[in-house]
């Protein structure tokens, strides 16, 4: 079996893959305090409530944006499932062509999207992640990723709202009824929401100007489904993309062994 760990500024996503199945998922917090102890014990737990041994880990791929863990993580492979992980970064192969001014920039959760995205959708595409930040990642149709947009997430920005308003209250990220709120919560709600759906919206059109062909639009990430509800651009929301892709590049690397 093959584990794959997608750890983010905010939350640490991990997949259990079975062959070509996908047997378990699971979002944990992300912290760089936890022990390699800390942190076997919590993934034995977590392959417990679906029945399945440390042992019967044969493979671990990890794509990270938190260097402050990278060693907890490796060290946990090594103790809890008795692998070396494959960890995302240069050397890598990962078939993706990077058009950038510093490859190196670029950050190990965007090229695993990218790579998933161009074998399960084919390109050109437009890749949305929303993340701690959401990205927008621009995939040509000879699978050549040629750049993107960084923007603050949803939550960071509703986080911000909270700790620096003093009268304003944390809220649930839900879409109001109407843009024109009535009170305060609907009035932040409809800020965050709506204001994040156009603003979407309308960085897709203006990446699109800058394409060739007609790019599928693909979301993904904790509030891809929200988002795509109330905004007009999203074609596609896959929550799994991430996972995908780790399990690509695994193969990719290695003789496909899980």
């Amino acid at each position: 079996m093959l584990l794959v760990m997608d750890v983010g500024n905010s939350n640490t996503v991990l997949g259990l893959y079975d062959g070509d199945e996908l047997v378990g998922d699971w979002r944990i917090v992300t912290t760089t305090y936890r022990t390699s102890d800390e942190l076997g014990i919590l993934f034995a737990m977590l392959l417990n409530s679906i029945n399945v041994r440390p042992s019967a880990i044969n493979g671990c791929c990890i794509s990270s944006v938190v260097p402050q863990i990278n060693l907890a993580l490796q060290q946990v492979c090594r103790d809890t499932f008795r692998t070396e992980p494959l960890m995302i970064g240069p050397g890598v192969k990962t078939g993706l062509v990077l058009q950038c001014d510093n490859p190196k920039e670029v950050g190990a959760d965007r090229i695993v999207n990218s790579v998933a995205a161009i074998e399960e959708y084919g390109g050109p595409l437009i890749i949305v992640d929303f993340g701690t930040a959401t990205n927008f990642d621009v995939v040509t149709e000879r699978g050549e990723w040629r750049g993107g947009i960084i923007c603050p997430g949803i939550q960071l920005s509703a986080n911000a709202l909270f700790e620096n308003c003093a009268k304003l209250p944390r809220v649930e990220l839900v879409p109001p009824e109407h843009a024109i709120g009535k009170n305060t919560v609907s009035n932040i709600r409809s800020g965050l929401i709506f204001g994040y759906a156009d603003m979407v919206d309308g960085l897709v059109r203006r990446i699109k100007a800058e394409m060739e062909g007609n790019p599928k639009v693909l979301a993904t990430g904790g509030l891809a489904n929200t988002i795509a509800k109330v905004g007009t651009s999203i074609d596609i929301v896959d929550e799994l993309l991430t996972l995908k892709g780790l399990r690509a590049i695994y193969r990719k690397n290695t003789d496909g062994t899980e």
